[in-house]
């Protein structure tokens, strides 16, 4: 048995690799056919069998072992043969293990083929499947395409079906056949479209020779213009002396309109509005721009980007933080000064104004001189608040006369103050900028009105802004149409302003030294004799206006604001005096001054205790239409002091003697009147008839 097990070892080989070269012996055929004959074995036994052997074969070991144990362990020699035949025996079966062993890995690697080769199958089925899927969709997608095709010619705008027959030849609309044929019909009009579009591009390249030729001149009469403009330099240079003579300065307008292009839009539209009305309208209107053109240049340049110099100024700013860190209000006062910051460009307004100044002579003697005063006003625009703001000047031709209670009269804060009605100038007509001031701490704009300037409404009117406050705020831009349909009205506004202001200066200037003056127009007025004299005018403050018992009535009703001009005129005859407190809108002489009387003789009187006072009060201030005078009304004021004069002689010459006095009458009544007093109210008659020149009730 040993031997023939010696002579089986070569048979189990693996199934994966054959035998080395040089193992293989002469017996090479034998073993090959051994090696295939149990693989045609495993196709003809049962694996069942094989597995009810393997455990018969394994329990008969079991068995064999078993014995063998217990007959060694008795250590009797006879039982040696008994224990080679058991090993023997043993040895038989362990060959069949080995047989079945080989068996079993031989079926094991059939299986393992057999799925290999089915999984194979299933795996080109499986990609034969997903190939036709793929190649479905790829149908599908190609069946969209078709069906969402849109043909060129849809987009072609095609002219409608009555033009196409109506205007396309027979040969190509075929009536005949499109009618009835739709596919047809839509051929016959893309054929008409191209031949349409043929006939298009021969006129197109006509077109194009044509516009050639015509930018060939262009470009000769361009050469022409470009050699024409040194000449015209040498030209105008040559004749600055010609225009300084006959004082047409084309030369500084030019370069006037230059420097314009770099003003902000609301300087701009002033500029070039303000021009127009001066060649249309005023021809001694001088407009100017003032200021540095260098820097206005500068703030439209882009900032230079530049690595070494920012890293160069945050060195420096590192510096100095370290050396010494601005306070709060440091940063705060910075802050406002860049939010008040004005552009470096102005304009200049200087407004002429003609006219008769009269100078008052002792003893109510006058001559007329004519001279020019100017008014100059200088407009500037605040750039980060989007407001313009002015400030004056008054020039006179001749030097006026100083006159203490004239000194608001033509002063920057007061001059142009109230223009329009309620327009005083001191706070912004901006709604935006009071947000602005809040971050920067700034409570009003007017604590800077001195500096910046006064942003009255009609200024933003004259750069074309408008601020709406009942609308929702967009961006406010400079609008010319806005500018031209107020500039006529507030340039005539402007002039009315300085004159009556600079006739009030004259005035003022004869009621210091108690001088009513009275035009040659305006004696018709007033009788000849007339004993009240004004011996004292002065200006007064607000306060001190409102302080009077007098005046309360005015001041209840809104007629005297802190924007008005305040003063005081006393009048006296014999021991009687008349206080009169006056109230000058900045309207003047289109609003009439307000008068408040206070009569000092045998006590108080004033309008609240006395109706004649009242009456007087009412001569005054509601008959100041007849005390006009010659337009434009600028003798107003004076007119009124003289009638209050003729009216103060009246009330003491019409009063009653008193009998308990000893001696001749006070004020013995020298104006003929028809009857002293009238009605229940005892009025006295203040009306004077001319030329009677007697006086009578209203």
């Amino acid at each position: 048995m040993s031997s023939d097990s010696k002579k089986r070892k070569p048979k189990v080989i693996r199934t994966d690799g054959g035998p080395q070269e040089g193992k293989r012996g002469k017996a090479d055929g034998e073993q090959d056919a051994r090696y295939y004959s149990e693989e045609c074995e495993v196709d003809l036994r049962d694996p069942i069998k094989d597995y009810e052997l393997y455990k018969e074969t394994c329990q008969e070991l079991q068995r064999l072992m078993a014995e063998i144990q217990e007959l060694k362990s008795r250590g009797v020699k006879d039982n040696a043969s008994e224990i080679d035949e058991r090993r023997v025996q043993s040895c038989v079966h362990f060959m069949t293990l080995k047989k079945l062993n080989r068996l079993a890995h031989i079926r094991l690697k059939k299986g393992r083929d057999q799925t290999h080769e089915a999984k194979q199958k299933v795996d080109a089925y499986h990609l034969q499947l997903q190939n036709l899927l793929y190649e479905v969709m790829h149908l599908q997608k190609e069946i969209t395409k078709c069906l969402e095709f849109k043909s060129k010619h849809e987009e072609i705008e095609l002219v409608s079906l009555e033009e196409f027959y109506s205007e396309a030849p027979t040969e190509i609309s075929r009536p005949d056949i499109t009618l009835t044929e739709p596919h047809q019909q839509t051929l016959a009009r893309l054929d008409w479209e191209l031949e349409q579009r043929k006939r298009l591009a021969e006129r197109y390249k006509e077109c194009q020779t044509i516009k050639e030729k015509i930018l060939k001149e262009i470009e000769v009469k361009k050469e022409y213009l470009s050699s024409l403009q040194p000449r015209l330099n040498s030209i105008m240079q040559a004749s600055l002396p010609v225009q300084e003579y006959l004082f047409m300065p084309f030369d500084q307008a030019h370069k006037q309109y230059e420097t314009a292009r770099h003003l902000p839009p609301p300087l701009y539209v002033l500029f070039v509005q303000a021009s127009a009305y001066g060649q249309a309208c005023d021809k001694k209107l001088v407009v100017a721009i003032e200021g540095s053109v260098e820097e206005a240049k500068a703030l439209y340049k882009p900032p230079e980007d530049s690595q070494d110099d920012e890293s160069d100024s945050d060195m420096e700013e590192e510096q100095t933080t370290k050396r010494r860190r601005p306070t709060l209000g440091v940063q705060l006062d910075d802050k406002r000064k860049e939010m008040l910051k004005r552009h470096p460009l102005s304009v200049t307004v200087d407004l002429k104004c003609k006219g008769k100044l009269v100078l008052v002579a002792q003893y109510f003697s006058f001559f007329a001189g004519t001279d020019e005063n100017v008014l100059h006003l200088t407009f500037y625009y605040l750039m980060n608040l989007n407001i313009m703001t002015v400030k004056t000047k008054v020039t006179t031709a001749a030097e006026l006369t100083t006159a203490i209670s004239a000194g608001d009269l033509l002063s920057p804060d007061s001059l142009l103050s109230c223009l329009y009605p309620g327009d005083h100038g001191k706070k912004t007509p901006n709604p935006a900028n009071q947000f602005q001031f809040d971050k920067v701490g700034i409570l009003t704009l007017s604590d800077y009105v001195t500096e910046l300037g006064h942003p009255y409404v009609w200024v933003q009117k004259l750069g074309g802004l408008h601020f709406p406050k009942d609308q929702p705020q967009h961006t406010v831009t400079a609008d010319n149409s806005l500018s031209a349909s107020h500039m006529e009205m507030t340039m005539k506004l402007l002039r009315t302003r300085l004159q009556s202001r600079l006739a009030l200066h004259k005035q003022f200037a004869s009621l210091e030294h108690g001088v009513v003056p009275v035009s040659s127009e305006c004696q018709h007025l007033f009788p000849t004799k007339i004993v009240s004299r004004l011996v004292k005018w002065t200006a007064i403050p607000f306060e001190d206006y409102t302080e009077l018992p007098y005046t309360k009535d005015v001041v209840e009703a809104g007629l005297a604001e802190d924007t008005h001009l305040y003063y005081m005129a006393l009048i006296e005859r014999g021991t009687a005096k008349l206080q009169a407190a006056v109230v000058l809108n900045p309207g003047y002489s289109a609003l009439p001054p307000i008068f408040s009387l206070c009569l000092n003789w045998k006590g108080e009187r004033t309008g609240s205790n006395d109706d004649n006072i009242r009456a007087m009060e009412s001569e005054v201030n509601v008959c100041y239409k007849e005390l006009w005078g010659p337009k434009p009304g600028y003798q107003l004021l004076t007119n009124q002091l003289q009638r209050l004069c003729m009216v103060l002689d009246v009330y003491l010459e019409t009063e009653p003697h008193d009998t308990t006095v000893e001696g001749p009458k006070e004020f013995p009544q020298e104006k003929m009147c028809l009857r002293l007093v009238r009605g229940p109210m005892r009025l006295k008659p203040f009306k004077f008839n001319y030329p009677q020149g007697f006086f009578s009730h209203r």
